[in-house]
């Protein structure tokens, strides 16, 4: 019989630039997962900063070695989207890679003016603001620009949005338009509830915007669920958005900027082939022959990556804490977590992670079932984006096994309530930061101990 190792190895190409073994040990990143654990216990969530900035670098250097090989003459410009992970570690990290933000909501807001306070961002600050805003919403954007953040950057979603900007700012401010792109075949409607239909939009500009001298368009906004994707609906898309383009950029010229949204896919296998730098350079030059054919300048482009940006920085470790044989073939390993409540993506989108072992690699493997502590029937991860089984090292009970969940650090705490009310009452898990000085030595910070009863009962009101 085969180890563990043996089956990761002549499946994949392993090691990788992120996960190795020594003394039958995973190393995340050179991170000795045994020894946070031993230090720290499970479940244990892992948010490593170094890799939030190594994503972003790698994008800029991506698109500006695209426009120099086809001579586009636009600026790149990145944004993350604050909603993958809102924590302030997180945004510390993106903001010192000459980054920008694009919010969804009120209370993004009042982390700009965190930010701006603790001196992180300055008054010429790139903001996009994007989602079908509230009041509150649309109050809170008009408050920083008018006290002169000049570039928050509302993104109109509907017809009706502009009219509480015209009213409430009274100085000049620019705008910029989403359009509602067309869904994929198997969505349940055909167009995006988010933007304005691509016919409405030059006769918006026309008879909403144009006659308001103290009004910029400066941003046509694009995003599609699928991300971006080397398939026939995605460049169908994007080149349909880029004629949409050209097209009012002839009766705007104020309008120089696109934002092609979010969609750079994170590793969620060790068998993740995606070409970064090809997709790149098809982006570039379908934008540039489309302008080309139009006689329109190349505009500058925004990118809003948020899994992208922090999805690798974040891991999950699990302690297998028992087994049950349910039949004569399905055997589970019982972990002292649960996957609804710390990794929900997994549960409610059927997100898959990529997932390993941490220590036993030299031992034989044997497929199992995973389960969470819940008593929900839901509680479970059996299968990998690569294959419909997980294989794991075969222990005996009561004998030490470590599971990892990589490439978890964006949505889980939004969509789990970080420290909040979870299903069955199951505790917000200890959570550390680690970062990583200029001579590579790890720093080790607690970010948050495990959540304990008493915040839960004062929630619930006892």
């Amino acid at each position: 019989m085969k180890s563990y190792l043996d089956l990761i190895d002549q499946t994949f190409y392993f090691p990788t630039a992120e996960f190795r073994i020594e003394s039958n040990s995973l190393f995340f990143n050179d991170i000795p997962l045994e020894e946070i654990i031993r230090k720290y216990g499970t479940p244990l969530k892992i948010s490593y900063l170094p890799k939030i900035s190594y994503q972003i670098q790698q994008s800029k250097i991506a698109f500006q070695e695209a426009f120099k090989k086809l001579g586009y003459s636009g600026k790149y410009i990145y944004c993350y989207c604050t909603k993958s992970s809102h924590f302030k570690f997180i945004l510390n990290e993106v903001l010192k890679n000459d980054c920008y933000l694009e919010t969804s909501s009120t209370y993004d807001i009042d982390i700009l003016w965190k930010l701006y306070h603790d001196g992180r961002i300055h008054k010429d600050f790139l903001v996009v603001c994007n989602g079908f805003k509230k009041e509150a919403y649309v109050r809170s954007i008009s408050d920083m620009i008018n006290q002169g953040f000049q570039k928050v950057t509302p993104i109109l979603d509907n017809l009706e949005e502009v009219d509480y900007y015209i009213n409430h700012i009274p100085g000049e401010f620019q705008v910029g338009i989403r359009v509602a792109a067309d869904e994929e075949p198997n969505f349940d409607f055909y167009t995006s509830r988010l933007g304005i239909r691509y016919g409405d939009v030059i006769n918006f500009y026309q008879q909403k915007l144009q006659q308001h001298k103290r009004i910029k368009l400066k941003i046509l906004h694009f995003f599609i669920n699928s991300g971006i994707r080397d398939t026939q609906y995605y460049w169908t898309e994007l080149s349909k958005f880029i004629y949409k383009y050209c097209e009012l950029h002839k009766v705007c010229p104020d309008l120089d900027t696109i934002d092609i949204g979010g969609g750079f896919p994170i590793k969620t296998s060790l068998a993740y082939n995606y070409d970064r730098i090809f997709m790149t350079e098809q982006i570039i030059e379908t934008i540039k022959q489309i302008c080309d054919q139009n006689q329109v300048p190349y505009p500058n482009i925004i990118t809003e990556f948020g899994n992208y940006t922090v999805g690798e920085s974040g891991a999950m470790i699990y302690k297998v804490i028992g087994q049950k044989l349910q039949n004569d073939k399905e055997l589970w390993y019982m972990v002292d977590g649960s996957f609804i409540t710390h990794i929900p993506d997994s549960w409610a989108k059927n997100q898959k992670f990529i997932l390993l072992a941490i220590n036993n690699w030299h031992k034989n493997y044997r497929k199992v079932h995973l389960g969470g502590i819940t008593c929900d029937s839901d509680d479970y991860y059996n299968s990998e984006e690569h294959s419909g089984d997980v294989y794991l090292p075969a222990v005996e009970k009561g004998e030490p096994q470590y599971i990892g969940f990589f490439h978890t650090g964006a949505y889980q705490e939004n969509l789990s309530g970080y420290g909040g009310l979870q299903h069955c009452l199951i505790p917000a898990t200890k959570h550390i930061i680690i970062d990583k000085d200029e001579n590579g030595n790890f720093s080790y910070e607690l970010f948050r101990d495990e959540q304990k009863s008493d915040e839960m009962l004062r929630l619930l009101g006892y």
